[in-house]
């Protein structure tokens, strides 16, 4: 029985589990969001950063924790940012003044960073070989499965218990996983580690990071898939029939959960994630012509994101893919994490601008602009690949 605890299965899924939890430190705030405007009364726009603050962190210190997890190793970096997330859950779960509540979220954030940038480089690592694919697949749906498993529950538990009930029973949540990776994940001797940089190191490993075809590919990719994701789960539904409107909510994020767990997968065992991202973009591009000629229709909305869940899995694999060391691989899920809070922060003010002008292609324009851009990139760094190898 032990055994099976400690196969790289079984600590893949309890990894995937704890992605769940990094995901609903979004999803707690988003799907109770008018219900905790009507708690704290008049905060006006302000009450927005309840959801975007915990993306302040990533975007500044992103690549910060994959130099950090190099330090500390990623299973220490992994129980820490599990166990911060149960504490500030717990304080949360009090619900405290609205500024006290704004801290928590910025703190929230450390927990959130730890968290994405050690899970995935964990499953690398453990999952070698024709697994690697399939298990950072798995990996890339996390926010699609947090936010509607989130959905379903949080109505039923907040009616019962109150609003609180919410972030008290994701204290819970991420104290017995911290508990359960604790007790099952091996230890490494860090004996081995570098000394601590400077922050002019650090500057300096930035550029380098951002310079390298093999380190900063995934993330520069998944800057332009984040610049429209989430823009376009909160834009498109209002736009479609209002019959229709709900399913078609619920149907976008598992539709790109669907095409990534089965033709990504299937997929990955044939050609090269990069060469998967751009597939999925090229897809969406053609659906996004076909949105600009005939308009947003459910199917299509559908459809685009069905094409994006190619992109989302392909670049998790992407990461041990193109960089096989492990220092490498931390380094580039601290890229993916940074690029994609930027993403995240930027994509939907810059959509919703775009809709204010009142012209019909400016969305798909933008969609069309941006899946261009992601492909250039990934062909261009794919040129400097080839380069550095001949070389």
């Amino acid at each position: 029985m032990t055994s099976l605890f400690r196969s790289p299965l079984f600590l893949v899924l309890t990894l995937w589990t704890a992605g769940l939890g990094a995901a609903a430190q979004f999803a707690k705030i988003v799907v109770i969001f008018p219900e905790l405007q009507a708690y704290y009364g008049e905060t006006g726009a302000a009450s927005g950063y309840l959801v975007t603050l915990i993306s302040f962190v990533g975007m500044a210190l992103g690549l910060v924790a994959g130099v950090i997890a190099i330090q500390i190793g990623l299973r220490r970096l992994l129980i820490l940012g599990l166990s911060l997330g149960a504490a500030i859950s717990a304080w949360q779960a009090t619900m405290p003044g609205f500024e006290a509540m704004m801290l928590s979220r910025f703190i929230e954030g450390l927990s959130h960073l730890a968290i994405v940038v050690a899970a995935p480089t964990l499953i690398a690592q453990l999952s070698t070989g024709k697994y690697q694919g399939a298990a950072l697949t798995l990996w890339g749906t996390f926010f699609g499965v947090a936010f509607a498993t989130v959905a379903l529950f949080a109505p039923t538990l907040i009616a019962a218990y109150g609003i609180g009930s919410l972030a008290l029973a994701h204290a819970i949540y991420m104290a017995c996983i911290a508990m359960v990776l604790a007790a099952l994940l091996p230890r490494v001797d860090r004996n081995d580690a570098p000394a601590w940089p400077s922050l002019a190191n650090i500057a300096r490993r930035h550029v380098s990071v951002y310079s390298s075809p093999f380190i900063a590919a995934p993330a520069l990719g998944w800057l332009f898939y984040t610049l429209t994701f989430v823009s376009l789960l909160a834009i498109l539904p209002p736009m479609i029939d209002p019959a229709q409107r709900a399913m078609v909510t619920a149907a976008m994020p598992l539709a790109s959960i669907a095409s990534s767990l089965t033709l990504g997968t299937w997929l990955l065992r044939r050609m090269s994630a990069v060469t998967i991202i751009i597939i999925g973009f090229v897809l969406a591009i053609g659906l996004a012509v076909v949105l600009m000629t005939f308009g947003v229709a459910a199917w299509l909305a559908i459809a685009l994101f069905a094409s994006l869940g190619l992109v989302q899995g392909a670049s998790f694999a992407a990461v041990p893919q193109l960089n096989p060391g492990l220092a490498e691989r931390a380094l580039a899920n601290g890229g993916l994490a940074q690029m994609g809070n930027i993403g995240n922060g930027i994509g939907t003010p810059i959509a919703l601008a775009i809709l204010a002008l009142g012209d019909g292609i400016g969305l798909p324009l933008f969609i069309i602009i941006s899946y261009s851009a992601a492909i250039a990139t990934h062909l261009f760094l794919a040129q400097m690949r080839k380069k550095r190898s001949a070389a």
